[in-house]
């Protein structure tokens, strides 16, 4: 015998995962971690035995219920689901399953929708922040075809622009959570941001690397992910992370000048892959620490007036990823007044996910 449970298998921007309802989910969090773990096979480096696809970005669960908070339509709890250890994370948000809450939700009736163009706020529970995405639902349906592209998927599907309302320090208690825009590490310079995501920004060269190798080349660097490593654990503290040995928070962002139009180029360990892109929120905080005065991003990418921003592509190893920004100076910093991007979402597949009865007998 095996536990059915209702569940959507949605690709969301560049990442894809599995989401439930959170009535449809145990509500003790040790059960339900189990109960999600099993869904995708975990721990398993090939996730054979569930729906996991045996990377971090394939294996990701969002979790939606109704808002817990007046400003809201409906909440939505991020999880990462370890593919090889058996773990689950709730440290972080994650912006690309976030373009597939708004369909979802839809779809669940948890929010109406309306003719034409369907606004749905997210509480963010991970953060405690709010999203506003806005969903095409021409005669109130969802509309999940369309011209919209986005680097790291191919075709076209309809837009799903995204404003952040909150997010800055969401995570870390400050934009700068180390009070500084640089800092020293291991003899590394760095800055560390949290807009959305807590991200440790540092120059590629001071590693002996270019910025431009492929994810593969630098995952096959086990020298450099060892040091890489080393600095995470020292530098989450310094965020107010605590020990973060086992949380998939801050990432890691490796820069270095812009190749191909862009304001700069980006290889991120998310932290202990190197995404094939770059996530929502962190290509959010890289493009925010681009226009930060003092910072190792702002050095590089030598943005003249902060002022005038209005978007910032920022490069990663599949393409770019359009950050619209508006910031404004602020003593020696800045004040992030609005960031926003578009994502797009596709349903996969409508269903019940099957685990063994052993983990859970359902509700």
């Amino acid at each position: 015998m095996q536990t059915a449970i209702p569940c959507v298998a949605m690709r969301g921007g560049t990442s894809k995962g599995l989401f439930f309802r959170a009535s449809d989910l145990p509500a003790d969090v040790e059960t339900r971690d189990r109960v999600l773990m099993a869904a995708m096979g975990s721990p398993d480096a090939r996730q054979i035995d569930g729906m996991g696809g045996a990377h971090p970005l394939t294996s990701k669960i969002a979790i939606v219920s109704p808002a817990t908070r007046p400003d809201a339509d409906v909440d939505y709890l991020f999880l990462q689901v370890f593919v090889d250890k058996p773990r689950v994370d709730g440290s972080q948000n994650c912006g690309n399953m976030l373009a597939g809450v708004g369909p979802f939700a839809i779809e669940h009736g948890l929010i109406p929708a309306r003719n034409g163009l369907t606004e749905v706020r997210i509480h963010m529970v991970n953060s405690a922040s709010i999203a506003v995405a806005a969903i095409q639902t021409p005669g109130g349906e969802i509309e999940y075809e369309g011209a919209a592209r986005i680097d790291g998927v191919p075709g076209t599907a309809a837009p799903i622009p995204i404003d952040f309302l909150d997010v800055a320090g969401s995570t870390c208690g400050a934009l700068l959570p180390t009070g500084k825009a640089r800092d020293s590490v291991d003899g590394i310079e760095l800055t560390c941001i949290d807009n959305g995501m807590p991200v440790v920004v540092m120059r590629a060269g001071d590693f002996g690397k270019t910025g431009y190798e492929s994810p593969e080349e630098l995952e096959a660097d086990a020298a450099l992910k060892a040091r890489i490593e080393a600095i995470r654990l020292k530098v989450g503290p310094m965020m107010n992370l605590g020990d973060v040995i086992r949380k998939t928070v801050p990432k890691m962002c490796l820069v270095a000048p812009p190749q191909h139009g862009g304001v700069i180029s980006t290889r991120n360990f998310i932290p202990h892959r190197v995404h094939e892109a770059i996530g929502v929120f962190g290509a959010v905080s890289v493009a925010t620490a681009c226009v930060t005065p003092g910072s190792v991003a702002a050095e590089v990418a030598g943005v003249a007036d902060v002022s005038a921003v209005k978007e910032l592509e920022v490069e990663h190893p599949t393409g770019f990823f359009t950050v619209a920004m508006d910031v404004e100076l602020e003593g020696e910093g800045i004040r992030v007044r609005r960031s926003a991007l578009l994502r797009t979402a596709r349903k996969l597949m409508s269903g019940s996910v099957f685990i063994p009865r052993r983990v859970w007998g359902g509700l």
